[in-house]
């Protein structure tokens, strides 16, 4: 169990670090912090060399790493918060906050824990009426013809926990009132899926946010970084989200809605290109059964 934080003069207030100068006490060796730890060596070394359990003293002439017996409570939590998977940079944020912030961290990263397990419990659900031949719920695929547009882009090699950041940054930079765009879904920004965005695959991904034609040079003058193109004109298939169904299940959902549809009309010879998806409305303020995005099919034009 935790000992109280102890507020007494010299002592250390972040959580683990309960002693004062006055009770110190004779240092460990590694090999002895292990034991009481019950960590290993190699843990201890990757610890000190990320900053997350730093011994008390490093001998200058052995190179020894001696701990003081007070860092044991720091060491215990490490490994217990290891076993919520919590990532090291994270747990390291939590062990250097007091007793009450580390425990609202603690909550919000099991909330969010959560979370991603109900998404991946759907996935597996899914998957299984899949390969079991059940009926899955299904979208309805709506078509539009979208003309040619000017865009500014950029192109990135992205993991699915970068893309985010990524887009949002994106919206932030040329969503500030000051660069002009075009009206309705046509000056919608979107996301074009080169390759799969996983865990392990990293795409590439590219973000188009259309310009008027008119002044699309003058605005990409103002942000040398991404690329002016061209978006030729095309029809679209696309499959209608709401903001409850931005998760990874209802986008699988999606695509194999889009892809059943275009084998049943003969379609897929006339794809234009990889998926995308468009956000015409900002997730961030809309109600979970708003609709804020599409996932679309570019076809060829007739």
């Amino acid at each position: 169990m935790w000992r109280p934080v102890d507020f007494a003069p010299g002592a250390d207030r972040r959580l683990g670090v309960t002693r004062t100068r006055e009770a110190a006490m004779e240092l460990l060796t590694i090999g002895a912090f292990a034991k009481a730890s019950r960590l290993s060596q190699k843990a201890l070394r990757l610890y000190n060399e990320l900053g997350l359990l730093v011994p008390a003293r490093t001998d200058p002439l052995s190179g020894y790493r001696l701990y003081d017996p007070a860092q044991l409570e720091r060491a215990r939590l490490v490994a217990r918060l290891r076993l919520l998977d919590m990532p090291l940079a994270r747990i390291k944020a939590v062990c250097d906050l007091e007793p009450k912030a580390a425990a609202e961290a603690i909550t919000a990263y099991w909330a969010q824990v959560e979370v991603e397990h109900s998404a991946r419990r759907d996935l597996a659900a899914f998957l299984v009426e899949q390969l079991t031949g059940k009926d899955s719920h299904m979208f309805d695929v709506e078509l539009r013809d979208t003309p040619e547009r000017m865009v500014l882009s950029a192109r990135r090699h992205l993991t699915a926990d970068e893309l985010g950041g990524f887009a949002t940054d994106l919206v932030r930079r040329l969503g500030d009132g000051t660069v002009p765009g075009l009206p309705g879904i046509e000056g919608a920004p979107f996301l074009i899926f080169h390759g799969e965005v996983n865990a392990d695959s990293d795409g590439p991904v590219e973000w188009c946010r259309p310009v008027p034609i008119d002044q699309a040079v003058r605005i990409a003058e103002r942000f040398p970084d991404l690329e002016l193109r061209t978006d030729p004109a095309h029809r679209e298939a696309y499959v209608r989200l709401t903001k409850a169904q931005l998760d990874p299940v209802s986008s699988v959902r999606a695509l194999q809605t889009l892809g059943t549809w275009a084998v049943e009309h003969d379609l897929m010879n006339h794809l234009a290109g990889p998926p995308r998806q468009v956000f015409f409305a900002d997730p961030t303020m809309a109600a979970a059964d708003t609709p804020v995005s599409d996932l679309v099919g570019p076809l060829l034009p007739d």
